[in-house]
């Protein structure tokens, strides 16, 4: 890779980027903790819904320690919302590690903070160049893709050994006074300006005159990706069982997919009206309306759901009925039990009055 030209993006980047970068709750705070928290959140997320949810881990959980220490339901609520849950537990078995290893203090050790379970190649160099100025990349998909224009490379981005030579070639170009503010410029100026969806902005970007993709009009050809898969496509039925005062939920397998989060009943397939009667009468539950809900899907990374719902209200829930499910409130479950966006469009109508 064209290291002469890498380092021509120095100066106008970053000057660029102290004009123009967002004010972001977690920039700017010299706080290792906070840039790991908001790294991981911002995997598939995007930063202006991040925030809110940045703001409200924090105030339960400052720093390592308290991280460390959180019940897991808990842990698991206040992650409700930004899927990917295994993430939140790994930061956890992280946490735990700093606690052991390093006094509750994240290392300012690119090598030792790739040892963390869930921290890879880029979150371990967001933390190390941002929070201690470590002079190491951090490259994710924002930076891939501004490098591959800036260099005019048809090389596939998906694959390991395409990152790790954008890894190894911005390695050689860090500025060793700002590292942080290097490789925050880079994902700023993809998230912003070369973006991934749509026409990228080029007449404000400020590499332009040497983006060799831009002088060559090839800009939107760029990057290249691997087509992915085609997603399994699943069918569900969702049940809101209701009483009046509480619905029920359950507890998700330990392992699998959404591993241990609680969830509204459901089954494979479209069940109609009369065997989702029956299966309510397996319960030894007696309903007294159902109503058909509209349908809806929730798309994982390599599974879609599709999904129709049934609203049943019965003359009374009680724990003997069904041993796998738990009967609670609204309250409760606004404040205690971790339900995924993947029910969403079934969950609001736990928070409904009932008529």
């Amino acid at each position: 890779m064209d290291k002469a030209l890498l380092e021509k993006m120095e100066l106008p980047l970053l000057q660029w980027y102290r004009e123009n970068k967002r004010e972001l709750p977690w920039r700017d705070k010299n706080n290792a903790y906070y840039t790991w928290v908001s790294e991981i959140m911002l995997q598939q997320t995007r930063v202006e819904a991040v925030k809110p949810y940045f703001h409200r881990f924090i105030q339960k959980l400052p720093d390592v320690s308290a991280l460390a220490a959180c019940p897991e339901d808990e842990l698991l609520k206040l992650w409700e919302g930004l899927g990917y849950y295994n993430r939140v537990r790994n930061m956890q078995k992280a946490a735990g590690q700093v606690m052991q290893e390093y006094q509750g203090k994240l290392p300012a050790d690119y090598r030792k903070l790739l040892g963390l379970t869930g921290i890879g190649n880029y979150t371990a160099g967001a933390i190390a160049s941002i929070a201690y100025k470590i002079p190491v990349p951090a490259v994710d998909g924002n930076v891939l893709r501004v490098i591959s224009r800036v260099t005019k490379s048809y090389e596939d981005i998906m694959k390991q050994s395409v990152r790790k030579k954008m890894e190894e070639a911005l390695l050689q170009v860090m500025p060793k006074d700002c590292p942080g503010d290097y490789n925050q410029a880079l994902m700023e100026l993809g998230a912003v300006v070369c973006v991934p969806n749509g026409m990228a902005k080029c007449n404000e970007c400020p590499l332009r005159d040497i983006c060799r993709a831009n002088r060559e009009n090839c800009v939107m050809e760029l990057p290249v990706k691997t087509v992915k898969k085609p997603r399994k496509i699943e069918e569900r039925t969702v049940l809101v069982i209701q009483d009046g005062e509480r619905v029920a939920i359950r507890r998700r397998d330990a392992k699998g997919l959404l591993a241990g989060l609680y969830e509204l009943p459901n089954y494979d397939g479209y069940l109609s009206e009369r065997e989702v009667l029956d299966l309510i009468r397996s319960m030894n539950l007696d309903a007294v309306r159902i109503e058909q809900l509209s349908q809806a899907k929730h798309i994982f990374s390599h599974v879609e759901w599709r999904m129709v719902g049934y609203r049943v209200r019965v003359a009374a829930l009680e724990e003997k009925h069904q041993k796998d499910m738990i009967f609670v409130n609204r309250e409760e479950t606004r404040k205690k039990y971790a339900i995924p966006t993947a029910f969403a469009a079934y969950s609001g109508y736990i928070k409904e009055e009932n008529s």
